[in-house]
Formats: C-alpha cells, sequence, structure tokens
C-alpha cells in the first residue's frame, strides 16, 4: 500500500471534463469518501452528461480519484455551485481539491464567475479546510451563513448546511 501511495504522490493528476462513461467510477469514489452524502448512480450519471462543463474528474494511472460536482446557479449565472468535492484516501495530501476547483475557474463555462458557493456542515473540516485554503489563494473575501437548516429543511435528520460563498469578483477584477 505504501508503494502504491508513493506512486500516486510522484504523479501529476489529468484533470479533465466527465464523460457518461465515468458515472459509475464516480458514484463509487462517492461512496468511498464517507461521510459525503452518496446520490444515486444515475444522479451521478447526469452529472456527468448534462453538466461536464462544470464538473471535473482527477485521474492517476487512469483511475478516477478525484470529483467536483458544481453547476451554474440558473437565477445568477456569475455564481458557481459546488455541490460535492471528493477525494479518494489514495490521492489525499496533493491539494487534489485546490486544483480541481482552480481547473473549474479557467474553463470557458466559468469565465464570467464572480462568486464561488458551497454548503458545508459546521463539523466538515476538511471542507472547511478546502474553501478556505481556496479563498486565501485567491485573495478572496470569504462569507458562510446557516442555509438549510437541521429542523427546518432537514427535519432534524441532517445537520443545519452553512451557505458558504467566496466573492471571485475583484480577482477577476484584477486578472482583467
Amino acid at each position: 500500500m505504501a508503494k502504491t501511495l508513493e506512486l500516486f504522490r510522484k504523479a501529476a493528476p489529468a484533470l479533465r471534463a466527465p464523460v457518461a462513461e465515468d458515472g459509475a467510477d464516480i458514484w463509487e469514489l462517492v461512496r468511498a469518501c464517507k461521510p459525503l452524502d452518496e446520490n444515486s448512480m444515475y444522479c451521478n450519471l447526469v452529472q456527468c452528461d448534462h453538466f461536464s462543463d462544470t464538473c471535473v474528474v482527477a485521474e492517476l494511472d487512469g483511475e478516477i480519484v478525484g470529483w467536483i460536482s458544481a453547476y451554474l446557479v440558473p437565477k445568477d449565472p456569475e455564481t458557481l455551485f459546488v455541490w460535492q468535492v471528493a477525494v479518494s484516501p489514495k490521492a489525499r495530501g496533493l491539494g487534489l481539491g485546490t486544483q480541481m476547483l482552480n481547473a473549474l475557474l479557467k474553463r470557458k463555462a466559468c469565465a464570467d464567475v464572480k462568486r464561488m458557493q458551497t454548503t458545508i456542515t459546521a463539523d466538515n473540516d476538511a471542507s472547511w479546510a478546502l474553501f478556505r485554503k481556496f479563498a486565501k489563494g485567491h485573495e478572496a473575501a470569504i462569507d458562510s451563513e446557516a442555509h438549510f437548516k437541521k429542523a427546518e429543511h432537514f427535519r432534524e435528520l441532517h445537520n443545519t448546511e452553512h451557505m458558504v460563498t467566496i466573492d471571485l469578483g475583484e480577482r477577476m477584477r484584477k486578472a482583467a
């Protein structure tokens, strides 16, 4: 196992848009990344097929080891909503989450993006760390507030999800 991990850490991940044939592998990756919420395999298939311009897959040695599902908010196309980030235990420690987020921002579909949003439960330290690191790397303001509430939206079955907003507007204006 240590030898396999070392090989993964030496290789550079290939980042690409997903294709429909990736759906089942992505579903398995998400299932292996507890405590991520699992969607149906069909949901992952549709994400790969319909939202490939705003989703990203990371591969090492032909194996999918990273996945971000995201979409442009229909009522606000300047906002990219990141639905889910999954990184295989085999590829952790490579900064893969940040690499995938950066790759998304470089896509033509995201040319007008000024904000990135996601929801995170208070106890999800890995996600908080990823998005804080991403915001810091872009010298961007980050804000959060309770959005989908445990009692009001989840019938006490799921912890409150905090809407995290990263204002990329300044970064975008500086790059122009």
